[in-house]
């Protein structure tokens, strides 16, 4: 069963994209608008361009984008797709 995260903790997010790629820009509006109505002042979001920096995506792991990774709380969560389904999403990030 998924808890709740506490409301003292920060949620950090690192959401792997590939340029202007249709996809990558909806997955970027959604995790923008998830976190801004459900998180709002207790999140960082990094957007990392997996084009500009492949080095970085290669050392996540990330072989598809786009790509969210939930860095903490922990346990790290991974979704991957452009985010529309926000009960999932939801439900993921707080999984700990």
């Amino acid at each position: 069963m998924a808890k709740v995260i506490p409301q003292n903790a920060p949620l950090l997010l690192r959401l792997y994209v590939a340029g202007n790629a249709p996809n990558s820009l909806l997955a970027i509006a959604n995790a923008r608008a998830i976190c801004d109505i459900h998180f709002a002042a207790r999140h960082h979001l990094e957007i990392v361009d997996s084009l500009k920096h492949p080095r970085r995506a290669l050392a996540d792991g990330i072989i598809v984008t786009p790509t969210l990774l939930k860095l903490s709380p922990q346990p790290a969560q991974r979704l991957i797709g452009n985010l529309s389904d926000t009960s999932q999403v939801l439900l993921t990030l707080a999984n700990e």
